[in-house]
C-alpha cells in the first residue's frame, strides 16, 4: 500500500496530514494531488474537513503532480503551501513560520541545519565535506501563487525535473526564507520512519487532549414534529424553544463549547436577540466547530444520549449519526447517538419534553 494511506496510529497518514492544515486558521482551501489508481484508497481515507478540499490528479513526475495542483486551485487564492503528503506530524508553528515569512519574501520553506559529519565515498571513506551553511530540506514551501506558477511553467519547458518546489523557484529567479523546521516534521519513508513517528507522537507533551459535557433540556408544545440532531422526526407535538429547539445539537454544541473553556450556547446566541428566532441549531453547532478549528483543536469524536420516551429514536439514529458526522467533521464511525427512558419517572417519563447528554473529545495535536 502506498505509505500516505497506511495506517499511524489508527489514522492513515494522509488524513493526518490533511487534518493538519484543515485545522489552520489561516488556510482557506485544500488540493490533493494523487495518483489516478488511487481513487478507493483516498476515498477509505479522506477525512471530513471544514474547508473545501479539491482532488487533481497527479502527472508522470512530482513537478507535473504539483502544477496539476497549482491548476487545480481555485479562484481568489494569492499563497500557497505545497506539502509531502508523507509529513503527517507537521506542527503549526512550522506553519506560521513560513506564512509570516511570505510577507516580505518571494517564497519560504521550513529545513533544519546539517549537525552531523558529511562522507564521501563508496564501501570506505574517500573524503570529508563541510556541513557549514547546509539544510535539511522540509515542507510545506510556501510562495504567493502567480509567482510559483510561472516558475513551475518555465522550468517545465527548459530544465525538466526538479528535486522540490524551491529548486523550481530558484531557477526562476525567486527569493526563498529559509525558516524553522522541526525534528518532528519527518518524512515517512521507511518502516523506521513509521516507528520514529509513533514515539514523537507519544513523546509529544505539546497534545492538549479535551473533553467537554453538555446537558439540555426543551418541553414539549404543539406541532407535528421534533428536531433532533437536525433530522425532523414525526411525533404529535413539537419542541419549545426560541430556536428550532433541536435539543441534541444543543447539547453537543455546550459540549463544544465547554471543552473550549467558551461559555455556552446563551453567551454566543443570547436567546433574547430576536434574529435568532426559530433558527436552525446547526448555525450553533458551525459557530462551535469553527471556533475549535480556529483554536486549533480536532474533534475526535461525539456520544449523545436523548432521554424521552416518545419519540421512538432508533429508527432515526442512523440520520442523526450522519448528521452529526457532517456538522462535526469527522466520521461517522466517531459519532454515536443513543435514547434512553427514565422508566416513566420523572418529566421525561411523564412525556413533558425531552433531555439529552453529550461528551465530546477535542485534540490539538
Amino acid at each position: 500500500m502506498p505509505k500516505q494511506y497506511r495506517d499511524l496510529a489508527g489514522v492513515p497518514v494522509i488524513a493526518r496530514t490533511i487534518r493538519a492544515f484543515d485545522s489552520h486558521p489561516a488556510i482557506t482551501a485544500l488540493v490533493v494531488v494523487r495518483h489516478p489508481d488511487d481513487a478507493d484508497l483516498f476515498a477509505a481515507a479522506r477525512p471530513r474537513t471544514r474547508l473545501p478540499l479539491i482532488e487533481a490528479m497527479g502527472g508522470a513526475t512530482r513537478d507535473a503532480s504539483v502544477r496539476a495542483g497549482l491548476a487545480a486551485l481555485p479562484e481568489g487564492i494569492d499563497t500557497v503551501l505545497i506539502h509531502d503528503a508523507a509529513r503527517p506530524l507537521v506542527p503549526r508553528a512550522v506553519i506560521d513560520g513560513v506564512l509570516a515569512a511570505l510577507v516580505d519574501h518571494d517564497g519560504a520553506a521550513p529545513a533544519l541545519p546539517v549537525t552531523d559529519a558529511l562522507w564521501r565515498g563508496d564501501a570506505t571513506v574517500t573524503g570529508t565535506e563541510t556541513r557549514d551553511g547546509l539544510w535539511r530540506a522540509q515542507t510545506p514551501q510556501g510562495f504567493h501563487l502567480s509567482a510559483i506558477r510561472a516558475a513551475h511553467a518555465a522550468h517545465a519547458a527548459h530544465r525538466g525535473q526538479a528535486a522540490d518546489d524551491v529548486e523550481v523557484a530558484r531557477a526562476h529567479g525567486l527569493r526563498v526564507a529559509i525558516t524553522q523546521g522541526a525534528e518532528a516534521n519527518l518524512k515517512l519513508t521507511t518502516a523506521g520512519d513509521f516507528d520514529r513517528a509513533l514515539r514523537l507522537m507519544e513523546k509529544d507533551s505539546d497534545m492538549d487532549i479535551r473533553t467537554g459535557n453538555g446537558f439540555d433540556v426543551h418541553r414539549f408544545c404543539e406541532g407535528d414534529h421534533v428536531m433532533l440532531c437536525g433530522v425532523a422526526v414525526p411525533h404529535d407535538r413539537g419542541l419549545l424553544g426560541h430556536s428550532d429547539a433541536d435539543v441534541g445539537l444543543h447539547t453537543i454544541t455546550d459540549a463544544i463549547y465547554g471543552a473550549l473553556c467558551a461559555g455556552d450556547i446563551g453567551t454566543h446566541f443570547p436567546p433574547s436577540d430576536p434574529q435568532w428566532k426559530g433558527a436552525p441549531s446547526h448555525i450553533f453547532l458551525t459557530h462551535a466547530v469553527d471556533l475549535a478549528a480556529s483554536m486549533g483543536f480536532t474533534i475526535t469524536h461525539a456520544d449523545l444520549t436523548l432521554i424521552c420516551e416518545r419519540p421512538k429514536v432508533g429508527p432515526h439514529a442512523g440520520a442523526m449519526r450522519a448528521r452529526l458526522a457532517d456538522l462535526l467533521r469527522i466520521e461517522a464511525g466517531r459519532v454515536s447517538v443513543k435514547a434512553t427512558t427514565t422508566e416513566r419517572l420523572g418529566f421525561a417519563g411523564r412525556e413533558e419534553g425531552i433531555a439529552a447528554l453529550a461528551t465530546v473529545t477535542l485534540v490539538k495535536p
